[in-house]
């Protein structure tokens, strides 16, 4: 059977309506203005890499580049506000900086590493736009679609609204859409039943791989196409662009992985203070990460294993040498009196090595 993910994508408006954050962050105007006050040094970064992909590309562009550059100033202001630093409902790993790392740090490296080549005109826009747009929504209810997320399916309607906002069409543009939609839908990460409810975003982020190969594998039984192999080409890449912490500065793997146990204690209820914490934190820290790392893991795009294949290699050592350390310094896992704070603090301490 072929999905006819197109159809179901740009019909999701009313399973997954605006929330309340979406509809105080409506306006365009009012959020390029707080985007401006908040972090002005993001209008000189977009202003820099604009400038370079006019030049690379041609001033033709200027046009869709605009309407971009409109879509990631709503996208990024209701990230930071919905579960970033500037809301209540602050999600360690799955913020505004989070969007950060992809867009200002692995699609900056891609585009230093290969040049602005590497992609055309429309996949650049279309990887910044996963950047802030594939994690808008973490707090829906678990339902899967075809092992899509319900997060990810609220993602997906959203970012078709942002779209809209600025000036995209539907019709015109339906390739656009339904190609980051896919994106987006792809980076669903081990999309079980048995995940734990209330559904963990930051529980199954460390589970489990992609689902972008699986949807490839999928659409790969429809009759091939230049825009169907389009679309399946960028839901490997924007997979490979969201997993690429593997691929950085062990330092930044690491922190990385704080921040994602910091997200899956607070949303299942546990402090990290607490003692109750101590061995789930210990047993993320030490077997999860090595399980993610070794065996979970892999890039699945020729893009991604040659920007990030040998620096993930690099780590492979310090992994191993980190759980080492780990265990040494908790021979018994945890004991009785120690908390997760204890064992976050052991952790950044051999990092640091």
């Amino acid at each position: 059977m072929v999905v006819d993910f197109a159809t179901a994508f740009l019909s999701l408006d009313d399973e997954f309506p605006p929330d309340a954050c979406e509809r105080s962050r409506a306006s365009l105007e009012e959020a390029v203005a707080e985007l401006r006050q908040r972090r002005p040094d993001l209008f000189a970064v977009m202003n820099e890499v604009g400038q370079a992909y006019l030049a690379a590309f041609g001033r033709e562009y200027a046009p869709l580049l605009q309407r971009t550059f409109d879509a990631l100033a709503l996208s990024f202001v209701r990230m930071a506000t919905r579960h970033g630093t500037w809301g209540d409902d602050l999600h360690e790993y799955h913020n505004e900086h989070h969007s950060l790392e992809l867009l200002n740090g692995r699609l900056a490296r891609i585009r230093l590493q290969l040049g602005w080549r590497a992609l055309d005109v429309r996949e650049w826009l279309l990887l910044a736009l996963f950047a802030t747009c594939h994690d808008l929504r973490q707090r829906e209810p678990v339902a899967f679609w075809w092992d899509i997320g319900a997060n990810e399916r609220a993602s997906i309607a959203e970012t078709f609204r942002i779209l809209d906002r600025v000036g995209f069409s539907r019709v015109q543009d339906r390739e656009f859409y339904v190609t980051l939609g896919l994106m987006i839908a792809g980076s669903t990460f081990d999309a079980r039943p048995a995940a734990p409810n209330p559904f963990n975003t930051a529980e199954v982020a460390s589970s489990g791989g992609s689902l972008a190969p699986k949807l490839v594998a999928q659409l790969g039984s429809a009759r091939p196409n230049d825009a169907l192999q389009r679309r399946t080409q960028m839901m490997l890449i924007a997979a490979d662009l969201d997993t690429a912490n593997v691929g950085e500065p062990f330092a930044s793997l690491a922190g990385s992985a704080v921040r994602l146990v910091q997200e899956r204690e607070k949303r299942a209820g546990r402090a990290l203070n607490a003692s109750e914490s101590a061995r789930p934190v210990f047993e993320f820290l030490t077997d999860g990460q090595e399980r993610y790392f070794f065996e979970l893991h892999r890039f699945v795009s020729a893009l991604g294993t040659e920007v990030f294949g040998a620096a993930k290699r690099s780590n492979e050592s310090r992994v191993r040498e980190q759980s080492r350390r780990m265990r040494e310094r908790f021979p018994q896992g945890t004991l009785p009196g120690q908390t997760g704070q204890q064992v976050i603090d052991a952790f950044l301490e051999f990092a640091a090595l």
